[in-house]
């Protein structure tokens, strides 16, 4: 008896040893990924926020896409990963990595600490639900930490996205899916997010009012899809002088920039509404 417990206690040890050291390669990589984005843009800090954080997203490009990079559990770890992304996670990294070069703290400690004040609600990481899920929050929330902000000299539309999706369909997630007593905090901020007010541009107007679209603003697709605010995220670029989308692609499985110009990409597909832009505010 005392054997098999002895050697429980060995395998149980030599598992979290091996753990521990694939968590340290990992993160070796992206502190590696990360000092080379900096050594490459550092000396542009002066450079105005939004061609600064266009910079930083080239250098992504050809990245992998994949898809829910952040469902790690109920505890929610702070995910740090530059080897690939979703189209949120593409945008939150390439925001953090402009702050940090703006504001000259560019530690990979500092852009651990970036990018948690970004994705969490009011910056402070607590489980699951702290995390900003849904776009809509996201731009109000970043707005009132400063991170982002809404140009006045676009003419918006107002935005009445419902969003109700994930405590509609906690199946969809697999931690909504183990842990159902989350479902009612979802719904309430659900709520909290609808007396929210936001403004979009829709896509009839996205053509004619696109020369105030500017390189590295932040743009969330807009959807009819019941129950949910925005589908997509990427970021505003210029290419052959139209305004295209720089994003993380399901379809394409990387980071591209669009064929199609923006105004052409959100013709592709009948429930894109339109578009939530934000700057970044640096």
């Amino acid at each position: 008896m005392k054997t098999r417990i002895t050697l429980l206690y060995i395998l149980v040890f030599v598992l979290f040893s091996i753990q521990t050291i694939a968590q340290t390669e990992v993160q070796k990589k992206d502190s590696l990924l990360y000092s080379k984005v900096i050594d490459k843009l550092n000396h542009k800090k002066e450079m105005p926020a939004g061609q600064l954080l266009t910079e930083v997203a080239k250098t992504f490009l050809e990245t992998p896409y994949v898809a829910h990079t952040l469902e790690n559990g109920k505890e929610e770890n702070l995910i740090i990963n530059l080897r690939e992304f979703d189209c949120t996670t593409f945008a939150e990294n390439c925001l953090a990595i402009t702050k940090n070069i703006k504001s000259g703290e560019t530690s990979f400690s500092d852009f651990k600490e970036t990018i948690e004040k970004i994705r969490y609600r009011d910056g402070e990481r607590d489980g699951y639900c702290s995390r900003l899920h849904y776009f809509s929050e996201w731009v109000n929330n970043n707005q009132q930490k400063g991170f982002v902000e809404i140009q006045n000299d676009t003419p918006y539309f107002p935005f009445d996205g419902k969003v109700n999706f994930m405590s509609e369909h906690p199946n969809s997630y697999e931690v909504l899916k183990e842990n159902p007593e989350l479902v009612k905090i979802i719904a309430q901020q659900e709520k909290q997010i609808l007396e929210q007010k936001l403004f979009f541009l829709p896509r009839s107007e996205i053509e004619k009012n696109e020369p105030l679209l500017k390189d590295g603003d932040i743009v969330g697709l807009a959807t009819s899809i019941p129950g949910l605010d925005i589908v997509h995220v990427g970021i505003v670029v210029t290419k052959d002088y139209r305004k295209h989308l720089l994003h993380a692609s399901l379809s394409e499985m990387k980071v591209v920039i669009s064929d199609n110009t923006l105004h052409d990409f959100l013709q592709q597909k009948k429930h894109y509404t339109g578009i939530l832009v934000v700057s970044p505010k640096f």
